[in-house]
């Protein structure tokens, strides 16, 4: 018998979708339970699971054929390598972030043009400021360069073209259009395009090829006007070089959701930074989410059962 581990609280799903999923696998055992206590003696059983399944079980999950995880990164490879080699399908909730995480980008572009960090502090004090030695710009005209062209990186695109901003796309396949996008290129490309950009948006995943990526190096190939948004990993950002360009001037700004220790120390001297906006890693926080989420499982479990190509698929040896 199959037996699918739905690794959340029974009470947070849907009847209707619970109702799909045993429609699509009548003869399927169903557990709830988010609970490792409990997931603990099932572990020779499971076939399926979704949701909150604790990595530390995978492996010892023999007839384990497939985890539909609930989040969209997957760096956890990074410190599991022995899971990589396993045989089961990974697939990722990636597109369920991509209208709040486009819409936390935008928040953090359009906080840098009119000036609303200086706002709000003079708001505190009660003073009335005009930007008058920092003056407010438009997003119309500007140039954004993309770094990670997923769902997230799509839609992002969508909104800015829309807003008249020029996009440039950095993806690992160059070849495929996006639409928004005005010009793609692949990795090699990156460091000459670093120039042309007046923000430069990171939603790349944290791999053995992308940690630390943005160091000192392609800090000096960004313009002094240019600003910095992590919405990624915050494990692709040198932070080191990151506060060394903020102090320096080499890059007007950042917008942070990521960070490489989280929650951010408040050692850290990013805190003091006034060209720095930080989140608390809430940019992909949606009242949707779990809605969303489960849908993309349901669709998944579909294809599964009917043996079709299914969506999300991670290759577990590169990472994403």
């Amino acid at each position: 018998m199959t037996t699918i581990l739905i690794a959340l609280k029974e009470s947070d799903v849907a009847a209707a979708k619970i109702a799909r999923i045993r429609s699509i696998m009548p003869e399927a055992n169903l557990v709830f339970t988010e609970r490792q206590e409990e997931i603990e003696p099932l572990l020779g059983e499971i076939t399926i699971a979704v949701g909150q399944f604790p990595i530390a079980c995978i492996s010892r999950a023999p007839k384990l054929r497939w985890f539909q995880q609930w989040g969209a990164g997957t760096e956890w490879l990074l410190r599991h390598p022995e899971i990589a080699g396993l045989d089961f399908i990974l697939t990722n909730a990636s597109g369920v972030h991509a209208i709040p995480i486009s819409e936390h980008i935008l928040s953090f572009m359009l906080a840098f043009a009119r000036r609303l960090p200086g706002a709000f502090l003079a708001q505190t004090r009660h003073e009335w400021e005009r930007a008058d030695d920092s003056p407010a710009f438009e997003l119309a005209g500007k140039t954004m360069l993309l770094v990670g062209v997923g769902a997230i990186g799509k839609r992002t695109a969508h909104i800015s073209n829309a807003l008249g901003m020029h996009v440039i796309g950095v993806r690992r396949d160059p070849l495929k259009i996006i639409a928004g996008i005005e010009r793609m290129i692949g990795p090699e490309g990156l460091e000459q395009a670093l120039p042309e950009a007046d923000f430069v948006v990171l939603t790349i995943p944290l791999t053995a090829e992308t940690s630390g990526i943005f160091n000192r190096h392609l800090f000096q190939r960004m313009k002094s006007t240019a600003y910095l948004i992590n919405i990624g990993r915050g494990g692709t950002v040198d932070e080191n070089d990151l506060i060394d360009a903020l102090k320096s001037g080499k890059i007007a700004g950042a917008g942070l959701d990521v960070f490489a220790n989280e929650p951010l120390p408040a050692s850290s001297p990013l805190w003091e930074l006034p060209n720095v906006i930080i989140t608390g890693h809430y940019s992909g926080e949606t009242p949707y989410y779990d809605d969303r989420a489960m849908d993309i499982f349901i669709d998944n479990l579909e294809r599964f059962a009917s043996g079709k190509a299914m969506r999300n698929v991670v290759d577990k040896n590169r990472g994403y």
